[in-house]
């Protein structure tokens, strides 16, 4: 067997964070030439600790992907906490996106990948590895335009985007749709996605100047600031759009669920898929929703069945991918990091929410 590393997060007192329990993150350590039995490992004093495993190995129609580069996510962050663990059946190891080449094929492929393909991928988890075994279904060329780390910034938040926009609230051109936390990497393909190629009218919410500028470059109409402004999110949204919005994209959750329910029109969808602002409401008239006919949809992508993912990155492939490749769409990277050794760093930027976009951890290998 070729050895397979493994980090483990082992944050030292006083951190910002400290993990409720063991989360590996995953990492295969080739042999060199000189020395086969060749092992890294890094203090838990630095955050991570190496340990090896073994490959994955390949069976039926998944593909092995020898990962060159990973995006961290929030869901990569909760469930090193302990807050979000994965489905039942998945692998513990964090990651739901990587880019990189396949090294294996099972024989039961049938969509004409090949050994040594670049490809990215979203995944349930295992993106933090050297390897990964992906559904061939899940696994999308990387066109030559993009290196690998900025196609490891593309499927999660794209084809999450991609799903709330089409799939769940169906919008429709010349609506006004509002974004919170428009500088995220959902936010910033959600406010492309929805200005660029539904000609909608986009406002969004983020927490500092520089984000609310990136929101207006990549598309928005309007940007607030709900941390600062005068007025309510419900009254900004109202000064842009007079009747409210027709669409809400909200992973924010409770802190903005009466802001949202005053900033829809009549009639109007509102999708939650995050809860960054916390999951339980102090109060909550559902007569306001009746009464103004609103449609809550809630929706995650990660427990979603094989069938709806096929699909889904089917339909992505054909609607989004191409405005990717032609440069209406841009995937928006904040800063990548350089090595493996680098992951809890890149955690700690995600969660001090510093990052406009996706950030990136550059996967080395020995």
């Amino acid at each position: 067997m070729i050895p397979f590393s493994l980090l483990r997060c082992c944050l030292p007192k006083g951190n910002l964070y400290v993990p409720r329990r063991s989360v590996h993150l995953m990492r295969a350590l080739i042999p060199s030439h000189t020395d086969p039995n060749i092992a890294r490992h890094v203090s838990p004093a630095e955050g991570l600790k190496l340990e090896e495993v073994d490959v994955p190995q390949v069976r039926e129609d998944k593909v092995l992907v020898r990962v060159r580069a990973i995006a961290i996510n929030r869901a990569d962050i909760l469930q090193r906490k302990g807050l979000y663990p994965p489905p039942p059946g998945v692998t513990q190891i964090p990651g739901l996106e990587c880019a990189g080449e396949i090294a294996k094929i099972g024989p039961s492929c049938k969509r004409g990948f090949k050994e040594g393909d670049s490809v990215m991928a979203i995944l349930p988890g295992g993106g933090y590895a050297d390897y990964c075994v992906v559904d061939e279904s899940n696994l999308i060329h990387i066109p030559s335009k993009f290196s690998f780390e900025e196609a490891a910034a593309i499927p999660e938040v794209w084809i999450t985007a991609f799903q709330l926009l089409y799939w769940i609230v169906k919008a429709q051109a010349n609506e006004y749709v509002l974004i919170h936390a428009g500088a995220s990497g959902v936010g910033l393909a959600a406010i492309q996605l929805a200005s660029k190629c539904l000609n909608g009218h986009v406002i969004a919410t983020a927490g500092s100047q520089r984000k609310l500028e990136a929101c207006i470059h990549f598309g928005a109409k309007q940007a607030f600031n709900y941390k600062e402004q005068d007025l309510s999110v419900s009254d900004n949204v109202r000064n842009v759009a007079i009747d409210g919005v027709h669409v809400i994209l909200d992973c924010v959750g409770a802190s903005m669920w009466n802001e949202n329910v005053k900033s829809l029109r009549e009639d109007g969808r509102w999708v939650l898929y995050g809860t960054l602002g916390g999951a339980k409401l102090r109060e909550c008239n559902l007569a306001t929703l009746l009464g103004k006919r609103l449609s809550f949809y809630t929706t995650t992508l990660r427990g979603r069945t094989r069938e709806y993912k096929t699909n889904l990155v089917k339909d992505f492939e054909k609607k989004i991918l191409p405005r990717l490749v032609d440069g209406t769409c841009v995937p928006v990277i904040d800063k990548v990091f350089d090595g493996v050794s680098n992951v809890a760093e890149a955690h700690a930027y995600v969660e001090a929410n510093a990052n406009i976009g996706k950030v990136v951890v550059k996967w080395t290998h020995c």
